[in-house]
């Protein structure tokens, strides 16, 4: 079992970016998007999906896979690193994935930005919805860049070391109430708001969508 196997939360939370992370609480959800030609509300910008490869395990994902991925994303989206305002992170609430989750994320983005940017992560609210986990990430980005507001982190009391040892040389937000989003201020003066969302999965596929 995934229990058995170290995978799931002895504390039946997910602890993403938190010092107690020890693995992920099971969730349930169902979700989906309607699509449309013309303008819209908030549109998809670009995504891209590859293969996580090599890795030292599950709970030890490939973070030159992640940068890549981060990288090939906002590159299909045309959109620059200093647009961004929000950031839904997988965040499984591993005590290894998030900071490799976090490293990623700092090479490929926060390390070419001066303004900081928020970033957080779903299943500390509503547990893994593994197959949905990906809809309930884009979902509640949907909603924040909507609302002009970022979700606080759930569960985030003490910041996980490593997770703050990767962020320490960056400006990065883990908003731990709700966060109004400046489109002046975050998304370097352009009228809305851009961020993105990332989804790994068990088979190694991991995804990356951008939304405005």
């Amino acid at each position: 079992s995934f229990a058995v196997a170290g995978m799931t939360s002895a504390r039946g939370r997910s602890h993403t970016f938190d010092a107690r992370a020890d693995g992920y609480a099971r969730g349930e959800a169902c979700g989906g998007v309607a699509l449309r030609r013309g303008d819209a509300v908030l549109g998809l910008l670009g995504s891209a999906v590859r293969q996580d490869g090599r890795s030292a395990s599950l709970t030890a994902p490939n973070g030159q896979a992640q940068q890549g991925l981060l990288v090939a994303a906002l590159r299909d989206a045309a959109t620059p690193v200093d647009a961004l305002a929000l950031n839904e992170a997988h965040g499984t609430g591993t005590a290894l994935g998030d900071p490799i989750e976090a490293g990623s994320l700092v090479a490929a983005v926060l390390s070419a930005r001066e303004k900081a940017l928020a970033v957080g992560g779903v299943k500390a609210n509503i547990g893994h919805a593994e197959p949905a986990a990906g809809m309930t990430g884009l979902l509640k980005l949907a909603l924040g860049l909507s609302a002009g507001e970022a979700a606080p982190n759930a569960q985030l009391r003490v910041l996980n070391p490593h997770v703050g040892g990767a962020l320490r040389s960056v400006a990065c937000a883990l908003p731990v109430q709700l966060t109004a989003l400046s489109a002046k201020e975050c998304c370097g003066g352009v009228s809305s708001c851009s961020g993105g969302v990332s989804s790994f999965g068990y088979s190694g596929t991991i995804a990356h969508a951008v939304l405005a």
